[in-house]
């Protein structure tokens, strides 16, 4: 196939606004399927994995194609729901264009304002689809006037013959063409025809065409627009490439087959018969199948097996593929998401995917003993493939931690380690990393004495502690002198401290910023030992930090909200409500920045009370700043709780 006959586009929208449909009806029509699928039954090309059936909505991103004309269409259909944006912003990095749906029942929704930003910042081509007509109290002369004042006002209806409305659009767009315009003169049929086909390119323009998927109206309207006015692969617009010999010199990609090779790993998919299937679009050269190519980011000489093209669940294997060409390769062994793919001779490299950072997070406990083996190994696989969801373990908490972009992220994971791997487990609120120290300066003894006939145990040590500047961790100074403790046992009065400091002294927690000063003590000639000095020391620091004023410390989080002005007001008070500080504001296009610092333990529920706040019109992200004193009154009762749960035990 001609590179100027592929089209690459991507379908965004809401969710729920009819992306997975169209894409049915686009097949169909063009004879790629012989029946038309549904949603609502399950059987459609598209939602083809057990947890999209079961919800009935695109979980994941799906990669289908068509011939339409002479041409060959390869469609991105992708969820609409913010949980899975990331599925939106892989696709983005794969296409040319795109196909922006908007339902005429509901309007300019959430996902819809989302993903036109998506195309701003991307700078691709769009047509808008006003679909749902069919349904009931519909007015497309009221979307559409939503589209211009929500999207933008070069939203427009393309007519044929084109309007003088249109005509002055397309003339506005070229300045030749509004020279010859504004002389009086009538612009031809061609130059109008070319003119328009430029505008959408540049997105000078975005037609808007009106139909309903579901009943196949306006996909013949559709495809001919695809076919007239969005960009073939030689035409899409720049792309962001640098030489990575030299990563601050900009590297031009020409966007041709006859070029040297260069293509970007956007997404890799674990399929259950062939293995890891990495996906790239080659944006220039050749590739073909049983070959290899030079992976830049790892600096290697990859082998390639079969190259395929895939449609929904299907892999249909290619003997080659070129510039343009959206493609799967199995099992590659060094190949990740987000490399950069070139001739070994003409090495590029290309921006890797930026992805939004987890709002919310839980802690996971298997159900059984079985599951407890298998936990970290589905966890880790789920998370190679989905670059949103993250795992760590919380070294103090020890608890495994789970991390997603909301709710029903974390709850679609769940469902797969189930259905997947066959693992039970059981959600949680994650603990707060609390740490205590202290805000003055103690003197102690720590005696360690036991006789119980035979040789005794005999350890005696005098230590200081102070305070520490925040963040300064520990320091252990040795000022014996006079041999009062024997030098060999300092290390074990230190490890004392040590352990006595990794146990907490008030509600369980790590201790930090502290100095200790060993300053005198006394030994046993025969009952002293490393053990003695060790529970000594221990003893000791325990005692001390009772002394010196003890406090809890938490974690405080660097938190950026972003949200349409009107939330400001609300946004803000939220963020007092949370115990969190405000420390300025900034603008992000048409969105308000609030940055502000937060403590973790008030951030738990604040992705869902954000969506709740702003009708899911705000994100936020956030990130570890430093650690601050808790409240008196939050204080007491953190370790009231920890004194509780040491006594039940010993209740029971």
């Amino acid at each position: 196939m001609a590179v100027e006959n592929k089209r690459n586009l991507i379908l965004l929208g809401h969710a729920q606004s009819g992306k997975t449909t169209l894409s049915e009806a686009i097949l169909y029509f063009c004879k790629a399927t012989n029946r038309k699928g549904s949603v609502i039954d399950g059987t459609t090309v598209s939602d083809y994995s057990f947890d999209e059936i079961e919800r009935k909505s695109s979980i994941n991103s799906s990669f289908l194609y068509c011939d339409y004309e002479g041409m060959r269409l390869q469609l991105v259909d992708t969820p609409g729901y913010a949980d899975f944006w990331g599925e939106v912003i892989s696709g983005i990095r794969a296409v040319d264009s795109a196909i922006l749906l908007v339902d005429a029942a509901s309007g300019v929704e959430v996902g819809t304002e989302r993903a036109w930003q998506l195309l701003e910042e991307a700078g691709l081509a769009c047509i808008i689809f006003i679909n749902k007509l069919d349904k009931e109290e519909t007015d497309f002369n009221k979307t559409f006037l939503e589209v211009k004042e929500r999207l933008s006002t070069k939203a427009a209806v393309i007519t044929s013959p084109p309007s003088p409305d249109l005509v002055e659009i397309i003339a506005e767009s070229d300045d030749k063409l509004l020279e010859k315009y504004l002389e009086g003169a009538q612009l031809t049929e061609e130059e109008l025809s070319q003119g328009l086909r430029q505008a959408v390119i540049r997105r000078k323009i975005f037609p808007v065409i009106a139909g309903s998927a579901l009943n196949d109206k306006g996909i013949k309207e559709i495809l001919e627009a695809i076919l007239k006015y969005l960009p073939s692969p030689l035409e899409r617009c720049r792309i962001e490439a640098r030489d990575p010999l030299n990563p601050q010199e900009k590297k031009e990609i020409q966007f041709k087959e006859d070029a040297p090779f260069s293509a970007f790993v956007f997404k890799s998919i674990a399929d259950p018969y062939v293995g890891q299937l990495s996906l790239l679009r080659i944006f220039s050269g050749k590739l073909l199948s049983n070959t290899g190519f030079y992976n830049v980011n790892k600096k290697i000489k990859e082998r390639i097996g079969q190259i395929y093209l895939l449609q929904g669940k299907e892999q249909r294997p290619l003997d080659s593929a070129s510039c343009g060409d959206i493609v799967a390769i199995a099992k590659l062994k060094e190949t990740t998401t987000s490399d950069s793919l070139s001739d070994e001779k003409e090495p590029v490299l290309f921006a890797p995917l930026v992805f939004p950072e987890p709002a919310i997070s839980a802690s996971v406990k298997p159900k059984t003993r079985q599951d407890e083996e298998k936990i970290s190994a589905s966890l880790v696989k789920l998370a190679d493939e989905d670059p949103t969801f993250k795992v760590t373990r919380d070294q103090q908490t020890k608890e495994l931690i789970i991390s997603g972009l909301g709710d029903l992220h974390l709850s679609v994971m769940i469902g797969r380690m189930k259905k997947r791997f066959n693992v039970d487990v059981e959600l949680s609120t994650p603990k707060v990393s609390y740490k205590e120290t202290i805000t003055k300066t103690a003197k102690v003894q720590g005696k360690y004495k036991r006789q119980s006939g035979g040789r005794g145990q005999y350890g005696d040590v005098w230590i200081e502690v102070e305070p520490l500047e925040r963040g300064k961790g520990f320091e252990f100074v040795d000022k014996i002198f006079g041999g009062a403790i024997p030098k060999n046992y300092i290390p074990a009065v230190e490890k004392g401290v040590l352990q006595a400091m990794s146990e907490g002294a008030i509600a369980g927690y790590p201790i930090v910023d502290i100095r200790v000063t060993l300053y005198d003590g006394s030994y046993h000639e025969v009952d002293s030992s490393d053990l003695a000095f060790q529970i000594a020391g221990a003893m000791a620091l325990r005692k001390a930090v009772l002394e010196a004023g003890p406090i809890l410390l938490e974690p405080i989080m660097d938190v950026e909200v972003v949200v349409p002005e009107e939330y400001l007001g609300a946004i803000s008070g939220d963020l007092n409500s949370r115990r969190g500080r405000i420390m300025g504001m900034d603008v992000k296009g048409r969105s308000q920045i609030v940055k502000a610092q937060v403590p973790l333990a008030e951030m738990f529920t604040y992705a869902n009370n954000l969506r709740s706040i702003t009708g899911g019109r705000g994100s936020y992200t956030m990130r570890f700043s430093h650690y601050e004193e808790v409240p008196r009154k939050i204080a007491s009762e953190i370790v009231s709780q920890y004194q509780a749960s040491k006594k039940q035990p010993e209740e029971g």
